[in-house]
Parts: C-alpha cells; structure tokens; sequence
C-alpha cells in the first residue's frame, strides 16, 4: 500500500497532496502475465463509479508502452462489456511512497493473535511489509481466496497450530457470509 500518481513529494496519509492511494505489485512475468494481472485488477473494483477524490481513483500506472497498450485496450474492452463509461485512469508511473507502516498489511492487523505472531516472525516493519506469507493472510482474512485454498498454503505461513485454526475459522466464517448473500 503505498501513494503515486502526483507530485508532491514524500506524501503521507494526512498529506497526500495530489497521490492517490494504491498498492504496488512486483511480478514475475514468467510465472504471471501483465494480461493476467489486468484480468484480476478489473474483476476487483467497480470502474464505472466516478471517483469522489483524487485518493480514491481508479489508475493503471504503466512503466512501458506495451504495459500503457494492454491497460488502454482491456479499459476499452471493459467499456464495451459494461456498456458504460469507465473511469479508471491510464497514467506513466512514476515515483512510489510506501504508506505509513499502520496502514500496511492493515486486515491481519485487526486480528492480534495472528499479527502477534507474525511480529514475532518479523519483528521489523520492512520485513512484515514485505512478506509474501504476511501478504496472503492479509488477502485472506479481507475475504480473498477460498478456505480449500487456505488450507493447502496454510502449512507453509510458519503459524503455529492456533494461528491456522484462527486463520482457518476466519476464512470459514467469511465463505458462509458470501454464500448467504
């Protein structure tokens, strides 16, 4: 989670300036594609919704002209599907701020018997921002991914067996809400 898209200099939460808020994602183009990447950014948001705020707006930042391409023809394939005007910003990235540590990995934050012991697994705040294993939890218990599939990773988070049972019941609990809705 972090600030882009404007020029204001070392932006924070109080102070954004003219950022928006996002998040950044270092990929491996071997392992997933840009194309695949778009895929999920789409399926995740409402473009349609004409942002209120600056902070709050929906934006692709591309780094190349084939990555400004694809966002510009998937944005127009959207447009087309949805039959409605999509707001969602194709922008030149350029310098990112990392968000204020408080504001990282913010849902298993919320849960203090996991984020115990993921601060003691990653006692420093750079090293708990940029765990993978911290990072899927936290997509987890926002309501992300399945329990099959938590179940199959859970093994490899390093929790202990009450932080899978928690985490396990957590993922549960979210599956039956969305099926009742």
């Amino acid at each position: 989670m972090g600030y882009a898209g404007g020029a204001t200099k070392n932006p924070t939460y109080h102070n954004l300036g003219d950022h928006s808020e996002t998040i950044q994602i270092d990929f491996d183009p071997e392992r997933v594609s840009y194309e695949e990447l778009l895929a999920v950014f789409w399926l995740s948001h409402n473009p349609v919704h004409r942002p209120w705020s600056r902070q709050y707006m929906s934006a692709v930042f591309h780094h190349n002209e084939r990555q400004r391409e694809l966002a510009l023809k998937t944005r127009a394939e959207e447009e087309a599907k949805r039959r409605a005007r999509v707001y969602t910003e194709i922008i030149p990235a350029a310098q990112f701020y990392l968000a204020e540590n408080y504001h990282q990995k913010y849902w298993l934050r919320q849960v203090k018997e996991l984020i115990r012991e993921f601060r003691e697994m990653y006692p420093r705040d750079e090293d708990l921002v940029n765990s993978t294993a911290a990072a899927r939890i936290n997509g987890f218990i926002a309501g992300y991914g399945s329990a099959g599939t938590l179940k199959k990773e859970l093994k490899s988070y390093g929790l202990s067996r009450e932080g899978e049972h928690k985490l396990l019941h957590i993922a549960r609990m979210l599956e039956a809400e969305k099926a009742r809705v």
